[in-house]
């Protein structure tokens, strides 16, 4: 069973130094690692980004995150990536990494994600420029998420877990307006988790939406945004298949 302790949608500043980091002294002893799902940060400054870097640095577990739209606003995520990477943070964009838990090696795909809609209310990448590049950054993203997880498998391992900050399912968002939906995830990443297979995806973004959903194959999601968990972090368990007999 690997354990595995996620959150997203933290926001913190520099009024916030200290706040997180007394319920996330524990983690080592609750889980194997620690994933955060995105909007780590209030507006994407290097200086916020350093109060996340202290709350998460040095916790005995590793620590493996994705950027949300948060952490875009000001315009300087290569430089937010470079401050929670100094403090011991992976930050995947399109991206994987693997962690090995006693004999077993756990993969991770990560990508923020974007927008869309989701299976009969989607935009498409028709009609003007500024639509089409729209929907084409949501691909570009769930196109490096499938490649992501696709080399996971072929790197033998064990469990794989695609990290995102933008909803891949909307189960996930019940409880948010359904204007907005959207806005906040699309179908696209769905069908890469689904085409390349995973054991858990994990999301923020919905700050008013609902822990559990699941993609049309089965794979299970979880919206870890803190509004919705109501903690510091969530513990989800992973079985390998031999395990779940």
């Amino acid at each position: 069973m690997i354990r595995i302790a996620a959150v997203g949608d933290i926001h913190l500043g520099p009024d916030s130094r200290g706040l997180l980091r007394p319920a996330l002294a524990a983690v080592d002893r609750q889980a194997d690692l620690l994933l955060l799902a995105g909007d780590l940060t209030r507006h994407g400054t290097p200086p916020e980004a350093a109060v996340v870097a202290e709350e998460v640095g040095g916790l005995g577990v590793p620590v493996v995150a994705v950027l949300g739209n948060h952490d875009y606003d000001a315009g300087r995520p290569e430089e937010v990536t470079a401050v929670l990477t100094g403090a011991g943070v992976r930050v995947l964009e399109r991206s994987a990494t693997t962690v090995r838990v006693g004999d077993r090696l756990v993969g991770i795909a990560g990508t923020k994600g974007f927008g869309g809609g989701f299976a009969g209310r989607s935009g498409g990448e028709f009609g003007e420029p500024e639509m089409k590049a729209f929907i084409r950054h949501t691909r570009d993203c769930a196109d490096g998420l499938r490649d992501g997880l696709d080399r996971l498998a072929a790197d033998g391992c064990a469990l794989r877990i695609a990290l995102l900050h933008f909803a891949p399912v909307p189960d996930t968002l019940a409880g948010e307006p359904p204007e907005i939906y959207p806005f906040l995830g699309s179908y696209l990443l769905a069908e890469a988790i689904d085409g390349s297979g995973a054991d858990l995806a994990l999301h923020g973004h919905a700050h008013l939406g609902t822990e559990h959903g699941h993609t049309p194959c089965g794979v299970r999601v979880r919206n870890v945004a803190q509004p919705v968990i109501g903690r510091a972090f969530a513990v989800y368990h992973l079985h390998e298949p031999h395990e779940r007999q």
